[in-house]
């Protein structure tokens, strides 16, 4: 079980949320386009989707609000059930678009699980906001908690899912708050000043199985990585997962333009090694990894998503590789305006310090309180660096 799965179709552009919504498709195409043209492709065969059926999208979401989803664009904004407001507008073919997202998490899912793969990956992917009865945060089917419910059907009894995106994985936790057999970690940036203003380092679901990294505005890689390395990989090693799920969403990048991290595409592009090693050493190998959030549509998400295709195919691309021509040419062509980066780095230095120096770093107050609400549940002690 060697091979690496990517799913892709450009069907999955159907899940466009309309006029100047930041949760703009195109930036799928850029990062296809991208990969494509850099070679991280070469010899793949994209693995193509069919929508999920109502089975499995009931394993997280109730049958009215599936109702509501397929009524929607004839009902229009009196359809309730968090649809048809700013966030989540409704669109023509809502309910298949929508389907076709969480089938292509289940496709990656199950090629993981029948021993056809041992990573896949689905930029399309990564719908955490998504509630049991209600659109959230742009998200209509939650394809990350429903492909989990799948898997914990399917051969799997324990699953770590880690979420880096700029935003709390609020519906994931939601999902799985008291379910033992799945350890949610999510990193975002402090409640306090993001929606939806949760994910709270005292949200520990059952037995520690939920886990919260609250982080200041502003952090940059450095400070994200000590406070991700000070935490996922204890709780990993004693969770001992059969498989890894990770939601990459790169709205953490300092030019996001909806939210206040300050990561870079170099530190992305960490994570995701990052990842794939604790995926390694932790979960046998098997790595499902979906997208989400980012909504600097030019500049960050086709570099920082070809950066985790690259990661997940073991082709990982030199930080200081030149961007092709032809995708620059293509970008100018259709955005004249732009300012296209020249390269697939921005130039940052993500080296870190481990957490348990010396030095009292911002996002210390972020590691301390999470590791004393959920080390002790884990039986490792908070305050021993060793842990």
């Amino acid at each position: 079980m060697s091979s690496r799965a990517v799913v892709w179709d450009a069907a999955l552009l159907g899940y466009d949320l309309g006029g100047d919504h930041p949760f703009n498709p195109v930036r799928l195409e850029l990062t296809v386009r991208l990969a494509t043209e850099l070679g991280v492709l070469d010899g793949v065969e994209l693995l193509v989707p069919t929508a999920a059926g109502d089975e499995e999208l009931l394993r997280v979401h109730v049958p009215e609000y599936l109702a509501a989803v397929r009524q929607a664009p004839e009902v229009g904004w009196d359809v309730g059930h968090g649809l048809g407001t700013t966030d989540n507008p409704v669109f023509s073919g809502m309910h298949d678009a929508s389907a076709l997202v969480v089938g292509s998490t289940l496709l990656a899912a199950r090629k993981i699980a029948d021993g056809e793969a041992r990573r896949a990956v689905n930029i399309a992917g990564g719908l955490h906001h998504a509630m049991r009865d209600h659109a959230s945060g742009f998200c209509v089917y939650n394809d990350c908690a429903i492909a989990i419910s799948w898997l914990l059907d399917h051969g799997f009894d324990r699953i770590a899912y880690v979420d880096t995106d700029v935003h709390h994985g609020d519906g994931v936790q939601a999902a799985f708050y008291d379910d033992p057999r799945v350890l949610t970690v999510s990193l975002h940036q402090h409640p306090f000043t993001l929606w939806p203003g949760t994910g709270y380092s005292a949200e520990t679901g059952r037995d520690g199985t939920a886990i919260n990294i609250p982080l200041p505005p502003h952090t940059r890689d450095p400070g994200w990585l000590r406070a991700f390395h000070a935490v996922v990989p204890s709780v990993l090693e004693q969770f001992r997962p059969q498989l890894l799920v990770t939601q990459c969403g790169v709205d953490s990048h300092e030019e996001d333009p909806l939210a206040d991290l300050s990561l870079s595409v170099d530190g992305h592009r960490s994570i995701y090694a990052s990842l794939r090693d604790l995926a390694e050493r932790y979960a046998e190998g098997r790595w499902l990894a979906v997208g989400g959030g980012g909504y600097q549509l030019i500049r960050v998400v086709p570099r920082s998503w070809t950066h985790l295709l690259a990661t997940v195919l073991d082709r990982d691309v030199p930080s200081e590789t030149p961007l092709p021509p032809s995708w620059t040419a293509t970008v100018t062509r259709a955005a004249p305006t732009a300012d296209i980066p020249r390269a697939m780095t921005d130039g940052q230095d993500t080296t870190f310090k481990p957490w348990g120096d010396d030095a009292d770093e911002p996002v210390d107050i972020a590691i301390r309180d999470t590791r004393r609400a959920v080390f002790p549940l884990h039986g490792l002690d908070p305050d021993d660096p060793r842990d």
